[in-house]
């Protein structure tokens, strides 16, 4: 007699089948739901890495406008022909005593282009500018008015033929352009009469005079010379199609002062910056600034994307407005 061979039945088999498809789909959602939560923290932590890096460069640039090197903030002398006493219009690079100045999304900032071009300022952003010092400078041996020269202590220097530099003292400092450096006998000379915008006076006092001989005034042994550093900061077009916080910074090319653009970081999409002036108690736009002498300090919100598609609960990239407030600290006794 036959022995019968057990087995399932198609019932039991379905019902297998079943419970298999739910642990394998309770496998794949535990696995959809790990990547992510993968994809949400490596967004989360491209959006922060970017933020850092752009409130880094950004708040050395303000923390240092207006610095002479020297603490003599409202005594300054300009004789470029650009500047405020040259007689021409003031190019934005130009004008030492505003060391911050901003202009909100539907302003016209002289530093930038707005458009839709690459490197050019995205509409409705908001934009400012700076000026102060490149690094920490070099000494003055000696300063001879009438012949418009500065013999430098140091070996060498970084300067040249059409920098624009600031020299100071403990009673003022002078904004200027080198028209020849010899660097042979390291000086520094400062005529009128060539290079672009030039100088409008050979005399570096305070108040400014131009005129060829203007306010004459000696700057003494051990007077610090330093490069003019402007800087300008906005929202632009990158070259991918997507947008980038950029830095406009003044370069000598071929003698002539000229902005340069240079992408900074890639998906800061919108930038706002507010202003505190001296004595005041809240934070204002752009257009509410009477008078930018008295900023002492920014607060400003980047707006950034992360790198990484998809990583928001909505399936978007993931997107965080974040702010820090910056002190122009050579404003601030």
């Amino acid at each position: 007699m036959r022995q019968k061979i057990g087995g399932f039945t198609l019932v039991e088999l379905m019902i297998a089948m079943v419970l298999g498809l739910v642990i394998i789909g309770g496998v794949i959602s535990v696995f959809i739901a790990n990547k992510q939560s993968y994809r949400t923290n490596e967004a989360l932590s491209q959006v922060q890495d970017h933020s850092r890096t752009a409130f880094e460069f950004l708040a050395r640039d303000i923390r240092m406008a207006g610095l002479t090197g020297c603490g003599n903030l409202n005594r300054i002398a300009n004789v470029l022909n650009n500047g405020p006493s040259g007689g021409s219009a003031t190019d934005w690079f130009a004008d030492f005593s505003n060391s911050i100045v901003g202009y909100d999304g539907d302003e016209t900032d002289p530093a930038v282009t707005t458009g839709t071009g690459e490197a050019e300022r995205v509409s409705g952003t908001d934009s400012f500018q700076l000026v102060g010092i490149e690094g920490s400078g070099f000494s003055v041996e000696s300063h001879q008015p009438t012949s418009a020269q500065f013999k430098i202590n140091e070996a060498t220097t970084n300067f040249d033929d059409g920098d624009i530099v600031v020299v100071c003292d403990p009673d003022h400092a002078a904004v200027m352009q080198i028209t020849n450096y010899n660097s042979s006998n390291v000086t520094v000379v400062h005529n009128t009469g060539t290079g672009t915008p030039g100088n409008c006076s050979k005399g570096l006092g305070f108040p400014t005079q131009c005129s060829a001989v203007g306010n004459s005034y000696e700057f003494g042994q051990n007077s610090q010379i330093a490069k003019l550093s402007s800087t300008a900061w906005y929202i632009g077009n990158n070259p991918v199609g997507g947008r980038s916080l950029y830095r406009i910074s003044l370069e000598n090319q071929g003698g002539t002062p000229t902005g340069v653009a240079t992408e900074m970081v890639r998906n800061v999409t919108d930038m706002q910056v507010t202003y505190l002036s001296e004595g005041g108690s809240a934070f204002e736009d752009a257009d509410a600034v009477s008078d930018w002498s008295l900023v002492d300090a920014a607060r400003v919100a980047l707006t950034i994307q992360s790198e990484m598609e998809r990583a928001g609960t909505d399936q978007q990239v993931l997107t965080r407005t974040l702010a820090t407030t910056v002190t122009v600290r050579n404003r601030v006794e």
